[in-house]
């Protein structure tokens, strides 16, 4: 067990518990200790899915040998239960159990671990009362020892193997101590009369005395040769923690999508091929930071091949934020504004700019100026203005004495007033600390993905949509010598699993490929495939050359096990214009020289070419921009790109002439235009080849494919020049290479930084806000504030009496029906914060939906529940209950005052039953066919024009 207080404590209770352990054990740490610490006594390891689970259960219950029941699920055999319970009853002076039909015998010497391998598993409470719960998760300062152990064992091994011996010996002398005592304390017990008289007694006295002082004097030697070892080794400490943050960064990734799930064993070889292949260095700093940087290096690239685009900057960002934390840098309560800002219900203070500040943007302001280094931002200065209107805000100086900001609180600024420029300056941020590698994840690489596989660990292809990676596997198989009939493959599905377990029964033993496609359409067969991947895929029988591929959308029924032992990739189109080019350059077929150079008119072929994957890059850059870059999102992916490609190449082969109707057509109505169903999007696709299938591309040296030239069409040359070309374009493009104005960024921006604060977050320990209050007396005093606002429900009889249903007066049941639906939603706010207080107090059980509740208010979020019965609203929790409180007191006035002259638009729940209400009154009053009614807008030139809204 490692050796930090946690681990101990749970390795005491195990040992003395009355009820058998149940270990959450995702890494495996409680499985490997049991295996060592039972190997003595004739362990048996069963899973619940093997066929003789209980036969072999009962042997050990009748002669008292342990039992390791491993990967449990959520949900436990209810044959299990006498066991769990230990019901045992006598008859005939034995102890017998029952077991399913049979009884047998009880032996008291039997000794039953569970494990499961889930992260974070519910258990009901029938089953938590049954068995002994415990975290097996490991800590941060048992993973700091474990790599301690290995860095010291592989750079300096005559000290780690001595320090092994000392912990061994000086668990035997303790033991003999403990023995002699023992033997002591029976010699004085058993003793009759005058001990000085009983000579056995005396004897065994003095030799115990002498065995005392030479095991004493052992044990003060060994002492010391430790604290000696220890000082040697802590000069390896950075390296352990630096290590250790690193693996818990990856180890929260599952809470993002199910599919990132990594294994302690994954990351400690990485660990130990990053001690042999960092750079030497006899100083022992510059070794430390020589280890440190290629560690870091080596689980960036292995973790980005398996998240999908929009989590590779998460992950970026989530492991330079924890590594500075490490070194003391980040200040927690910024960090948390950062992510959240800041949760409050009110704001006591006047927005001074309110003709351009919008209140949101003035309350977190607000909440910003009580973090430390922003003390003061609340006098808010005009010359803040310049920084909201630029189109470039992380570069514009901050005013006055602001500009002196750095880091995060710099961030903590922008995130107030421009939160739609927060990913490029998170990008920066990255860059100032890590460098430039860790914004630039690496290209999807299949060959590499095979080099660090082995026959028996799975490669799995995590999809999305528009992703396929079967063209590329199969040309990748061809390559290796595994075409055709040496690489099997099937879809699966309903009736599909014994014929895929023949296939690797078989593929095992000849040394082929087999590739399962869409697993998540087999979740019924996925435990069947973790029993063939752990028992049947084993290094004895598996051929050298077997590899098993799968292919599978995230699914949470996905085997956490292959998940975690096999190699994981992902095949999107990489995110940002350069880096799609860049893909498609250093891809297959381009990056093959005898396609790039296989064309006769190379000055044609070469320029096409281009323009041809910039236009591919475009199409599919352009669905981040919603409806104004496609009304529908069409999922335009590799193999149109592939196809048109081959023809081009085909075409411009064959005919003399250059046949540029000919490719429009094919490229443009059919492989892309072939996927569109909407007019106008056919349209925009036609014209925007017209741009890239033209003359001047080829003729001119300098074609521009922006407004501002930045783009352009490199001149013919080798096949490196256009990788050069295209590595010095910008990161991230401007709206004007897609023809669009600067604005239509702030939408995609705006959302681009909620994904990545909103993942981030899921990523967080639960935390409030500082004050130093706890997260429960926080909610607690939330829920009290936002319950003591909340009024009454309405009392809808009363209200019908008031305003009945008539046929002159359609807005009455405009009125009704809003009443109703709000009663509705102020039901479920009341109950569920009446509900929580009482589960922070322990009065009711906190479920899984008041835990969302909690969570959400915790990071100033509409909890979920309240969402559900609530109008579309995307406001933070303050502005939300606000927003409330301000339509309840619309509909309140309303009741009281009578039918309002002027109407608040978006204070309806459901706008468009008082848009038809209007029209009705209308079409009624001046016998109108409604039908033929529409309404008019004027728009008056200043809002104070309305006296009171």
């Amino acid at each position: 067990l490692p050796v930090d207080s946690f681990s101990i404590d749970n390795g005491i209770v195990v040992s003395n518990s009355r009820r058998f352990p149940l270990m959450i054990d995702p890494q495996g740490q409680a499985n490997k200790w049991v295996k060592n610490m039972e190997k003595k006594n004739k362990l048996s390891v069963v899973k619940l899915s093997d066929p003789n689970y209980v036969r072999t259960l009962e042997n050990s219950v009748q002669f008292g040998t342990p039992v390791l029941l491993e990967n449990v699920d959520e949900e436990l055999d209810p044959l299990l239960e006498p066991l769990l319970l230990k019901q045992t009853f006598k008859q005939g002076g034995v102890e017998y159990i029952r077991l399913g039909e049979n009884v047998i015998e009880f032996s008291r010497d039997f000794r039953f671990y569970i494990t499961s391998r889930l992260r974070n598993p519910h258990y009901l409470p029938e089953v938590s009362v049954k068995v002994c719960l415990l975290n097996f998760m490991i800590t941060p300062l048992g993973l700091e020892d474990q790599l301690l152990g290995i860095v010291v064992a592989k750079e300096r091994p005559e000290l780690e193997t001595q320090k092994n011996q000392l912990i061994l010996e000086s668990a035997e002398n303790k033991k003999q101590l403990k023995e002699i005592e023992d033997q002591i304390l029976e010699v004085l017990s058993s003793s009759e009369g005058n001990i000085l008289e009983d000579e056995k007694a005396i004897n065994v006295l003095s030799s115990s005395k002498v065995l005392s002082e030479e095991i004493q004097a052992k044990q003060e030697i060994a002492t010391k040769t430790e604290v000696q070892i220890d000082e040697t080794r802590n000069g390896y400490t950075p390296v352990a923690v630096h290590g250790s943050v690193l693996f818990f960064c990856i180890s929260d990734l599952a809470n993002i999508e199910p599919m990132y799930q990594y294994s302690l064993s994954w990351f400690i070889n990485l660990f130990l091929q990053s001690i042999a292949n960092s750079t030497k260095s006899s100083d022992l700093v510059e070794r430390i930071e020589h280890l440190n940087d290629h560690f870091t290096h080596s689980i960036y690239n292995n973790v980005c091949r398996s998240l999908f685009e929009k989590d590779k900057l998460i992950f970026s960002t989530i492991l330079c934020v924890q590594l500075l934390k490490s070194k003391g840098n980040v200040n927690e309560e910024t960090w948390r504004f950062l992510l959240t800002g800041g949760v409050a219900l009110e704001n006591p203070h006047k927005n001074p700019c309110a003709d351009w500040l919008p209140e949101k943007a003035w309350g977190e302001v607000v909440r910003a100026s009580a973090l430390p280094g922003l003390d003061g931002f609340l006098k808010f200065e005009r010359g803040w203005k310049d920084v909201y209107d630029s189109a470039n805000p992380a570069e514009t100086p901050y005013p006055g004495k602001w500009n002196a900001l750095a880091g995060l609180s710099r961030l903590v600024v922008l995130r107030c007033l421009r939160p739609d420029k927060l990913v490029g300056a998170m990008q920066n941020f990255i860059v100032e600390n890590m460098g430039r590698t860790y914004i630039e994840p690496p290209t999807f690489d299949l060959a590499g993905s095979f080099a660090d596989s082995y026959n028996c660990s799975p490669l799995i292809f995590v999809l999305s949509p528009g992703a396929d990676p079967m063209a590329g596997l199969l040309k990748f198989a061809e390559d290796k010598g595994f075409g055709g009939d040496r690489c099997k493959r099937i879809s699966l599905g309903q009736g599909q699993g014994p014929i895929a377990s023949r296939m690797i029964d078989d593929a095992i033993v000849r040394g082929t490929w087999v590739v399962l496609q869409n697993c998540h359409l087999a979740t019924s067969w996925m435990p069947r495939l973790e029993k063939i991947c752990e028992e049947t895929i084993i290094p004895e029988k598996t051929h050298k050359e077997f590899r098993l591929w799968l292919t599978s959308y995230p699914s949470d029924a996905f085997p956490v096990s292959i998940l975690q032992n096999g190699v994981k990739m992902t095949n999107e189109p990489p995110k940002g214009l350069r880096a799609n080019l860049l893909r498609s350059y250093l891809n297959d077929p381009i990056s093959d020289k005898s396609f790039f150079e296989g064309c006769n008119k190379t000055l044609e072929w070469e320029k096409l070419l281009f323009g041809l994957c910039f236009f591919h890059a475009l199409v599919q850059e352009r669905r981040k921009f919603g409806p104004l870059g496609w009304n529908i999102p069409y999922e335009f992916n590799e193999s149109d790109l592939r196809i048109s490609m081959r023809q081009l190449q085909m075409f411009l082969n064959e005919y003399e002439e250059l046949p540029l109707s000919a490719l429009l057509y094919l490229t443009g109505q059919c492989n892309y235009g072939g996927r569109v169903t909407d007019d106008w999007d056919r349209r925009l696709l036609t014209s925007m080849l017209d741009i890239f299938y033209c003359k001047p591309i080829i003729y001119s040296d300098d074609y521009k494919l922006s407004f501002s030239g930045l783009y352009y069409v490199p001149p013919k040359g080798e096949y490196q020049s256009y990788i050069d070309y295209l590595r010095s374009l910008p990161l991230t493009p401007n709206p004007e290479v897609f023809g669009m104005h600067d604005n239509a960024d702030i939408t995609k921006d705006q959302q681009e930084t909620a994904q990545l604060l909103d993942s981030i977050l899921l990523t967080q320990p639960r935390q409030s806000g500082g004050g130093g209050k706890s997260p429960e007396d926080t909610i607690a005093d939330l829920a009290t504030d936002i319950l003591s606002k909340l009024p009454a429900d309405f009392n809808i009889e009363q209200v019908v009496r008031k305003y009945p249903v008539i046929y002159e007066e359609s807005m009455n049941t405009v009125l009704r029906q809003e009443l109703i639906r709000f009663n509705r939603l102020t039901a479920v706010v009341r109950s569920s914060l009446v509900n929580i207080k009482k589960a922070i107090k322990g009065l009711v059980v906190m479920s899984s939906q008041l835990e969302d509740v909690f969570n959400s208010m915790l990071v100033g979020k509409v909890p979920e529940m309240w969402a559900a019965k609530s109008y579309p609203s995307l406001k933070p929790l303050g502005s939300y209950v606000t927003d409330l409180l301000a339509r309840l007191k619309f509909l309140n006035d309303w009741i009281r005052d009578g039918m309002p002259n002027v109407f608040w638009v978006s204070g309806f729940y459901f706008t468009q039953s008082f848009l038809t209400g209007a029209s009705q009154n209308f079409a009624r009053k001046y016998t109108i066919p409604i039908d033929k009614l529409g309404f008019e807008f004027e728009v008056l030139d200043e809002e104070n024009d309305l006296p009171h809204r």
